[in-house]
């Protein structure tokens, strides 16, 4: 009983969200030979303020962009 469990920066529309899920479900299944109702995605959206990657969340990597284009 495959479980998928990922976790992204919100921002993308819910068909891309799903294309997303049906390319997992249908990768485990394909490659790696799962019963496809036994798998189970679940996709984790999380805000731009929350995720730090070198100490500098997304939204002030955004603020940056922003700035720096003006």
């Amino acid at each position: 009983m495959p479980f998928i469990d990922v976790t992204l920066a919100k921002g993308r529309s819910p068909e891309t969200l799903r294309a997303i899920q049906t390319a997992l479900h249908d990768a485990m299944v394909e490659v790696g030979g799962a019963d496809s109702n036994a798998v189970t995605v679940v996709l984790r959206e999380v805000e731009h303020d929350m995720w730090a990657t070198g100490d500098r969340t997304i939204a002030e990597r955004n603020a940056a962009k922003a700035a720096a284009s003006e």
